[in-house]
Parts: C-alpha cells; structure tokens; sequence
C-alpha cells in the first residue's frame, strides 16, 4: 500500500509524460546531484524554496505550473529537508482533471499531510469522487490515500465507499484487491469502523475467481475473525473448500503458481485463519481440512533442490503442522509430528530451525505427553548458543514450554549457565521464566531459595520487581521456607558485593523473620544489623526505606542492639531526601515513646498475603500481545494452555500448598505496619500482583443473522407444512427454491436440502450456515455442502444428520446467502422437532391407564386449553387426527369413554437419554374451536416440549377451504 507504487518513477529522468517534460524539475534534480558539499546543496534548495513561494504567492499558476513546484517539494522533503508549506498546492492538485497531475497531488498528501492534520478535511471530498469514479486508475489513487494516511475521521467517512469499491460486481480485480486491504489497514487501526451488517459480503469475496482478490479479501477475514469469530464462523467452510480446491484439486492458475507451489500465500493464510476456530463436528469439512493438510504432507516428504521452491514449500508445511496440532493430540500423530520437527530443528537453515522451533512449542502447548519432544532435548538447549538471537529466543521458548518436573532442575541449570553470556535483549524475559519454572516445579524447599536467590544475584540489573516481590510472597506465605530463606539471604548480604535487588529481599525478609535464626551461628542480631547497615550507603533512597523499615522491627524484636538503631534512625533524621527524613523522624520518636505497647502493635508480623495469581505470567505474556496476528495458544506447556483466561502457576505438584498463597489461617486483617511507604508499600505492591485481564475479553455483540431472532419474512408456511411432513418445499420466491426430504430412525434424522436456482442467471457464492441453539442435546453433523455456483435452472443439494442426544425444545436455523447481482440471503428455521424422534406406539385400554397412573402428574403433566388463532380458522375431527399423527402419535381407539376425544401413546428416542414413554388426551370441542389437551412423559423436560408444538400446530386450524 506505499504511495510509490502509484507514482512509480515520478521523479525518473525517463519517465514519459512526467518528469521528462518538466525541464526545470530534471534540472533542479541534476543541480543537488553534482553538489559536492551539504552547504552547497542547502544554499541550492533554499534558492529554489524562495522562487517556489513566490509562484504560489502569485496565485496565477496553472495546473502544469502547479504539478511542477509541488514535484520540487516533494523531492526536497524526500531528500529530508523541511518544507513547511505548499501542502494546500498539494491538496488541490487532488481535484484536478488530468491523472499526472492528480497523481501529484495524492503523492503530495500522502507525504506532506498525517492523520491529524489540519487540510485533512480539505481532501476528504476529493478522494470520495475519485472512489466513486468510473475510472480505476483514480480508484486506486484515492485508496492508496487512506491506506497511507489512515485517519479516523477519513475512515468513518470514506469505509461505506471502500467497502462499495470491494463488493460492487463492476470493480476491476486490483480495484478490489486494493480496497480489501484499505479496509484491512483500516480496520487495524479503528476496528469500529468495519460494520457488523458487512461481514456476509466480505466472506462471500473469499470465493473470487480472481486469485489476488481471494488472496486480499483472506487477509481481511483473518484480522476480523480475531474480534469477532462468531460474526465471521461461516469462513471456516469458504477456507477448508478454497485450501481443498487449490492443495488437493489443483484449482490454481499458472500466474500464482511459485516455483510449481500453488499459491502459497493463499495456503499460509487458509491454514492460519482455520486455526482462530475449533476443530469442526461436522464430518464433511473435517475430511475436507484432513486431505488438504494429508496432500501438503505427503508433498513435503520430496525435499526440491530449488531454493524458492524449498521455502515456499516449508511455509505451506509448517502453516500445515500448526493446523494439525490446533486440530488433533492423538499421540501416535505427536509422535510422528515431533519426528519431522526434530529434524528441522537440526537444519543448516537459519529460517528452517526458527520455524521448526515455533512449531514443537506449539506442539508442546497442546501436545498430551513430552515424551517425543524430550528426546530433542540436547539439540534445544544447544539452540540457546545458536549464531541467531531469534532462534536463540525460540529456544528459550519451547525449553520454557517442554518443562516439567521430571527435567525442571536440569533445564533451570542450563538456563542459568547461558544466563551469564545470554544477550542483554533476552536477560529479562530468561528471568522471568526461571523464575516461573523455578517456582512452578520446585519440590524442595533449599533447591527453591537457591535458585532464585541465585538467579537474582547473577542477573540483578534484569530483574523486574514482580521477580523479587513474587519471592518475598511466597517466603512469606510458607513457614517452611522462612528460616533457610533468612539464613541464605543474609549470607548474601555479608558478602561484599551484593546486588541491590537481593539487598531488597534481604532487608525484608530480616525484618519479618530475622529473629527466627538470631540464635544461630553467624546470624546474632548485631550481625544481622551490621550485614544491613553495610549496603545501606550503597542503595537508592526507596532500598533505603525498606532497611529502615526493617530496622524499626529489630527495635522491638531486639532490644540489646536497639542504640545503634537509634543512632542510625537519628542520623537518617537529617537526610536530605524528605521521604527517608520522614520516615527516621517518626521511626526514632516510636522507638523512644516510654510505652512499648504502640511499637509493638506497629511492628506486629505482616500477615500472609492473600490468594492471587502470580503475576510473572501476566509479565511473560504481556511481551506476546502486541503482534499483529493473535495467537491461538500461549507459550507454555499443556496446562498453561488448558484456560487461558484463568493462568495459573501453582496448579502442579511438589510445593503446590506451600507456594499457594492463601489468606492467614486465623483470618486476621493485615495490620498497618510502621513499615510506611517501605515494606507497607513493598506489602501492598505484592498484595496487588495479579494477572490483568488483558486477553480477549471483548463480548461480542454482534447480531446473529442466523438466528431465530432474524427469521425472513414467509419462513412459517413451508416449515408449519413440513413439521408433520417428511418432505415438500420448505421455501420458495423468485430466484431461489429450497426443498427437503427427511428421514428418521429412532434418535438418528437426516434432513436432504435441495436448492434449486430460478433465475436465468448464475447464483454465486453461495452459502449456507447451520446454527443449533443446543449443540450439547441435538447433535449436528454435515454430511456434504452445496456447490458454490449453481448454474440456471440447476440445482446443488446439502445433507446434514441430527442426533438427538436428550430432548430439545428450540429448532435449528440456516444461514442462506449468495450472491445474484447482490448480496441475497435467507434465514430459515428447518423443521427439526423433537417429535420427529418419536415412533408411535400401540396400547390396550388397560395398559394405557396403568402407565398414565404410573407416570402421574405435578412436573411430569402438562395440560393447556386453547383455540385456533386467525380469522376462518375452524377445526375437525379429520384435521385434529391429521395433526395428532404427524406429530407422530400412535392414536389408541376405544380408549376414552367420549368418541371425540383423542388418546395417544408415542416412544420418545435420544442416544443419552435413553427412551421416554408419553401419553396424551386431547379433547376438542367442535363448536367453540377449542381444545384441552393433557400430555404426561417419563421425564419432566418433555411434556412442556411436546404441549408447545401441538399447540402450534393445531391452533393454526383450517381454513373453509380445507387446507
């Protein structure tokens, strides 16, 4: 989308009709080219910016004239020098006439004008013609335009005619190509400005003809389908039929085939843009992916010599292994997948090992065991002294991911070796997951304290407070590890050089337990003073208030050193930072207050902190959110990846009640500390680290055109005709009929759609999306989709299974769309009922009121009077038993005392839940038009189900017709 590109050779010595027949332009240019100093080429355009100011100050030039300066301006600007003004010359050239000079003038504003800039508005008018325009070449100046300059307010009111441009059916392939990814830069920037009601017509583009446009259009999907999946799910099939017909059928022409790989753009993008959904239930398209990626598979096992053709072909296949492990975690395909990649991994390639890489981090996010990928486990630490940073990082990525607790403490050593020579780019990140890890698998209390201590002292400088604060929680909220934490740090603490961070972790863990280990070899009082007091000139201000904050602890926890505590609060009383001043002022007047009941209340133990969620994960993946394609896993190993929503460290064994932070077991308040702005503060911050909610939390809003909700007008009289029908039309109007023929045996319907096209003219891309309000009690299952063309007067079919899995109350809808001329769509409700399921039984009289006794009333009954509905509707003996066997009763004779009324006995089929029995007595009153009816089942969730539908059905009455 640069600007060059429409103005390629612009300032060209060669270039027909432009630069050549601008003399005084060629001139110029060859004057600042045979310059041979800086001053020279300045005193050249400040004598040419003068001579320019003074034409526009005529205000006599003509186009021409105009073209011309603005060209010399636009040359200095791109040499890189100011040019503050001529942008509105610029701006009217976008008006003009002649394309050479509106090429100029959009050039011009591209360059001179940003998104809030003033004349913005000026243009706004101008670029809409040009859109609007019959010429193309215009089309593509004005889209290159906002694609280049991209301002909010020109996309609120320029988007409605970039997305015309995109669907009309007159614009020209590369208009449309050009308008998709204006719409997606757009899009990218203000992702309001893409309207709900536009996403049928996008989706129908993926089906294009035209290579380039599909191409554009699956560039444009894929960034929508990451904020709105349910909006945009009907590209799941449009993908997996496009990725089949070009991976598998060959459907590509010569143009994009790429050293005889078809099209691996498109491919790449396909197989990524099936990934942002789950694996599809439905068989049909299942087979549909399973092939593509079967065929991109068995393709890649020839290794081509063509260097171009090799990484075409590795894009395609690693997009492909991507794919596989978001579909499928069986483990003979792990295996045979971690295979592959442990040879990649091992490439001469730089790029090849990257990939290879990424793709077994993926695999080690989802995979079930990392059993295969653990074989590679040599190869991947020696990844981390790879001549590449990137490749370096990627390793750092999956040893993070493929850690568990069998091989934690050797992966953690490893890291911590290449810590020291690691690049200060990564220092931070290999921190934090050594930290996590450390923290994640540890099962001994020293090897914990050790690690991270260590970690901390080796790279002090990369260590980000969430690191030493997470420690400090986790020793606090873990009696277990208090002692040997207070008696290493302080060891750290005695050695003379001494990291800030840990100078940190050692004054406030002495602070709180410091008199746990006073008895002990070494760890006296005053020697816990002096190991303080040491690193104190040493430290910023803040490290400075924490030692201080601890030292008023020791006041009341050690009494024999409590006159060097008071010298040090009394000299820091006179500090020249106000905070530390403060702070020593009211820590001495608290230690000399005759009473000690106050210090002691002020000093009492911090307690635990309360139950959150590490943040050092929040850290971790705050570094992935800004890519520009989301991903659809995170790094890190299964269960990282089970919930992304709820991250969480310490779900694993080892040290999982110790290191979960849980509230005090007395449930007492944490007390305010005299630590004040110090540990209190430290206290707080740590109190705070929890994982910000930063994933997808968006709801989507968004309408579902596939629902119940958004029925078309007319869907009632084929769908009341086929709910006791098993086949008929189901709708029909003027270009398009649909029929259907259905079939049900026991808990299993197979509904056949027949889509016959009525017009003259071909119907494209069309479209059917089913949506089952109950997917977890009526099962779906597409057996085959219709053709995407239907020619006239031809016909394309669709078969779709149901499974009743337990009763259900709410029929499924289909989605229709295609494009005739414009966009066309329908949405229908299909005749799946819950009475399809059922098969009509045969009763005695006996039999009858002995189970309708047994199955009693209360929750199992239901019993409504009501009458027709309409104006004419009346009601018969022949039209309620018609009703009462399509809804597929068995009616029982002899069986009520009065002939008119009707008795019914049925078996109800579901795969979970097994078989209901249901009884009905319906009693009609001729005259009136009205009905009682009593339904009672051996589950409660079918009487209310069955009432509603016979309700529907016989209140529709019959007119005086009959029908």
């Amino acid at each position: 989308m640069a600007s060059g590109s429409s103005t390629g050779g612009i300032f060209s010595r060669n270039s027909p009709g432009n630069a050549a027949s601008m003399r005084g332009l060629v001139t110029f240019i060859a004057d600042l080219r045979n310059a041979r100093a800086r001053e020279l080429e300045e005193k050249r355009i400040n004598k040419e910016l003068a001579n320019i100011r003074q034409k526009f100050k005529d205000g006599s030039l003509n186009g021409y004239s105009r073209k011309k300066y603005v060209c010399k301006l636009l040359y200095i600007y791109i040499l890189g020098w100011n040019v503050d003004f001529g942008h509105l010359e610029a701006v009217n050239l976008v008006s003009a006439t002649k394309y050479s000079e509106k090429q100029i003038g959009y050039l011009g504003v591209t360059l001179f004008l940003h998104e809030e800039h003033e004349l913005l508005h000026l243009v706004i008018n101008s670029i809409r013609k040009d859109l609007n325009d019959h010429n193309e070449l215009n089309n593509c100046l004005a889209l290159h335009a906002i694609a280049n300059v991209g301002s909010k307010e020109m996309g609120e009111a320029l988007s409605a005619d970039v997305h015309r441009l995109l669907i009309s059916p007159t614009s020209k392939s590369f208009v449309k190509k050009k308008a998709a990814l204006t719409l997606l830069r757009l899009f990218r920037k203000f992702p309001s400005i893409v309207q709900p009601e536009w996403a049928e017509r996008i989706i129908s583009l993926m089906d294009d003809s035209d290579m380039g446009v599909a191409l554009s259009v699956t560039s444009l999907v894929i960034a929508l389908v990451q904020e709105n999946p349910e909006q945009f799910k009907a590209s799941y099939v449009k993908a997996a039929r496009r990725l089949k017909a070009i991976a598998v059928d060959g459907e590509c022409s010569v143009d994009y085939l790429y050293y005889k790989v078809p099209c691996p753009w498109i491919q790449v993008k396909l197989l990524k843009l099936l990934q942002y959904y789950p694996p599809s239930d439905d068989s049909h398209i299942r087979d549909l992916v399973r092939e593509s990626l079967k065929r991109i598979m068995d393709s890649a096992m020839e290794m081509p010599k063509n260097v171009q053709q090799n990484n075409a072909q590795n894009a395609v296949l690693f997009e492909a292994i991507n794919l596989i492990i978001h579909m499928d975690t069986e483990r003979d395909l792990m295996v045979q997948i971690s295979t592959r990649l442990g040879k990649f991994i091992q490439s001469r390639e730089t790029n090849v090992r990257y990939l290879g890489l990424e793709a077994m981090t993926h695999l080690a996010a989802r995979a079930d065991t990392l059993d295969p990928i653990k074989k590679h486990q040599a190869i991947i630490i020696g990844s981390l002294r790879d001549r590449d940073i990137s490749v370096r990082r990627q390793g750092l990525d999956l040893l993070y991911s493929m850690c568990d607790a069998s091989n934690a403490q050797p992966i953690v050593n490893e890291l911590l070796k290449y810590l020291q020579t690691a690049d200060y780019a990564i220092r931070e990140e290999m921190v934090l997951k050594i930290a996590i890890l450390t923290e994640k698998y540890a099962t001994d209390i020293q090897w914990y304290v050790n690690t991270a201590l260590k970690l901390i002292a080796m790279a002090g400088d990369h260590v980000s407070d969430e690191v030493w604060q997470r420690v400090i929680q986790i020793v606090t909220n873990n009696e277990e590890l208090q002692v040997y934490a207070a008696e290493t740090t302080l060891k750290y603490m005695k050695h003379d050089l001494c990291h800030e961070t840990l100078v940190k972790i050692g004054a406030y863990i002495l602070g709180e337990f410091g008199h746990l280990i006073a008895d002990s070899p070494g760890c006296s009082p005053i020697e816990q003073f002096m190991a303080l007091h040491s690193k104190m000139q040493g430290c910023s201000f803040s490290t400075r208030a924490i030692i201080l904050s601890s030292f008023v602890k020791f006041v009341n926890l050690f009494p024999e050193i409590k006159p060097q505590l008071l010298q040090v609060f009394d000299t820091y009383s006179h500090s020249l930072d106000p905070e530390l001043q403060q702070r020593a002022c009211e820590y001495l007047a608290l230690a000399t207050m005759p009473e000690e009941t106050l210090l002691q209340t002020v000093c009492d133990e911090m307690p635990p902190f309360p139950e959150r969620t590490s943040a050092l994960l929040s850290r971790l993946h705050s570094k992935h959110s800004t890519t520009s394609d989301k991903r659809t896993w995170i790094i890190g190993g299964r269960d990282a990846n089970a919930d992304p929503k709820e991250l969480n460290l310490v779900q694993q064994t080892g040290l999982k009640r110790s290191f979960t932070t849980v509230t005090s077991p007395t449930g007492r308040e944490a007390s305010k500390s005299a630590n004040g702005n110090g540990v209190s503060q430290a206290a707080n911050d740590l109190a705070g680290l929890e994982i910000n909610s930063n994933g997808n939390g968006h709801q989507d809003k968004t309408p579902n055109l596939a629902s119940a909700a958004h029925l078309s007008a007319g869907w009632e009289a084929g769908y009341n005709r086929l709910v006791l029908r098993a086949e008929g039309v189901l709708f029909e109007d003027l270009q398009l009929q649909i029929g259907l023929r259905s079939e049900y045996r026991e808990e299993l319907g197979c509904l056949i759609l027949y889509f016959t096209n009525k017009s003259s003219s071909a119907i494209n891309s069309f479209t059917t999306t089913l949506d089952n309000k109950a997917p977890e009690k009526l099962k779906t299952d597409i057996k085959g989709l219709p053709e995407t063309t239907i020619p006239p007067d031809g016909q394309t079919q669709q078969m779709i299974m149901f499974e009743a899995r337990s009763p259900f109350a709410d029929a499924p809808t289909m989605r229709i769309s295609y494009l005739a001329g414009a966009l066309q769509a329908l949405t229908l409700q299909l005749p799946v009922v819950l009475h399809k399921y059922m098969t009509s039984a045969s009763l005695s009289a006996d039999d009858f009121f002995r189970r309708w006794k047994q199955i009693g009333g209360d929750a199992r009954e239901a019993q409504r009077v009501f009458g027709t509905v309409g104006r004419g509707r009346t009601i018969s003996r022949e039209f309620t038993r018609r009703v009462v066997e399509g809804c597929k009763w068995g009616v029982l004779e002899g069986v009520d005392p009065n002939p008119k009324n009707l008795v019914g006995a049925t078996i109800l089929h579901t795969s979970e839940g097994g078989k209901f029995g249901c009884l009905m007595r319906l009693e009609p009153n001729y005259e009136t038009n009205m009905y009682r009816l009593t339904i009672r089942a051996t589950d409660d969730s079918v009487p209310p189900i069955l009432m509603k539908t016979m309700e529907e059905r016989l209140s529709q009455g019959e007119n005086p017709a009959g029908e």
